[in-house]
C-alpha cells in the first residue's frame, strides 16, 4: 500500500512501513506476529494468531491457518473471525515458493491462467489499470521458461475451474507439475521471481507463485476486498500438489 494510509469513516489510517526504500505498508498484518500451535494430528497443524486495533488496522480479528498433507500434496486453509463490534476490511494472500525435485528452477516452465495483468507504478502499486495479457509478454496461459523472466507481477481475471477455483503450475521438462491451486475466494496470482534465493548449497533461481483474495492496495481500490461483519467467520483455502502424466 502506497505510504501505508488509506480512509476509514472519513479518518486517514497510517500503517507501518514495511518498505522504507519504496514507501509501501507490505506483506500484511501478520508478517512479524508470533503464532501459536492450537490443534494437531497425524497429517495436519494448525496455528493462530490474532490481530488487535493498532495504528492503520482499528479491528479486531482472531486469525488460524491449518496445513494438512493430503495425497498428493498439501492443502492449506485460513479461517478469520471478526471478533471485535464493527465490520471489518479483510483479504487473503501467501507467498509459497514452488519446485519440482531436483530440477533447477530456471529450467521450469511457469503457467498462470489469467487474462489479465495488473499495472504498477514505479513504487510497485498497483496504477488503477488493467491490461488484456493476449499478445503480451505478460501472457502466461501458454507457459513461459522462469528462466527467461524477470518477475513481481500481479493477474486478475483467473480462469475458473468448474468448481470456482483456479489452478496455475510449473511445468517440468518431463510433464510433471507442481501446481498451486486456490479456491473461489483467490481471484488473483502474484508471481515472484529471484536469482538470489538462499539456500545450504548457495544461491539459486526460485519463484513464488502466490493466491491472493485481493490485489495490492485493495484498502483503497476496493477491489477484492472483503468486510467481514462481527461474529462472522470466513474461511479460504489453497494449496500445493504434485501432478504427473
Amino acid at each position: 500500500m502506497a505510504g501505508g494510509t488509506w480512509n476509514y469513516d472519513g479518518v486517514t489510517q497510517q500503517l507501518k512501513i514495511t518498505e522504507p526504500e519504496l514507501g509501501n505498508a507490505l506483506h500484511g498484518l501478520l508478517t512479524h506476529s508470533p503464532y501459536r500451535v492450537s490443534a494437531r494430528t497425524t497429517d495436519s497443524i494448525t496455528l493462530d494468531a490474532g490481530i488487535s486495533p493498532q495504528p492503520g488496522y482499528p479491528f479486531d480479528l482472531s486469525t488460524s491457518v491449518r496445513y494438512q498433507l493430503v495425497k498428493d500434496g498439501l492443502c492449506v486453509t485460513h479461517r478469520l473471525e471478526n471478533t471485535g463490534p464493527r465490520s471489518a476490511p479483510v483479504a487473503l494472500g501467501a507467498h509459497p515458493f514452488l519446485r519440482l525435485g531436483s530440477v533447477p528452477t530456471q529450467e521450469l516452465t511457469l503457467y498462470i491462467n489469467a487474462d489479465t495483468h495488473i499495472e504498477v507504478d514505479e513504487r510497485l502499486n498497483p496504477s488503477g489499470i488493467t491490461t488484456d495479457v493476449g499478445g503480451t509478454d505478460n501472457d502466461f496461459r501458454a507457459g513461459r521458461l522462469v528462466g527467461s523472466v524477470n518477475l513481481d507481477d500481479a493477474w486478475g481475471d483467473v480462469r475458473r475451474e468448474d468448481n470456482g477455483g483456479s489452478v496455475h503450475y510449473l511445468e517440468a521438462p518431463d510433464g510433471s507439475q507442481a501446481q498451486l491451486f486456490m479456491d473461489a475466494s483467490f481471484g488473483y496470482v502474484q508471481a515472484f521471481t529471484t536469482t538470489d534465493f538462499a539456500t545450504d548449497g548457495g544461491t539459486v533461481t526460485a519463484v513464488a507463485v502466490e493466491p491472493m483474495t485481493a490485489p495490492a492496495d485493495a484498502f483503497n481500490s476496493g477491489e477484492g476486498l472483503r468486510w467481514l461483519e462481527p461474529g462472522k467467520v470466513w474461511e479460504a483455502s489453497w494449496g500445493i500438489r504434485y501432478w504427473q502424466p
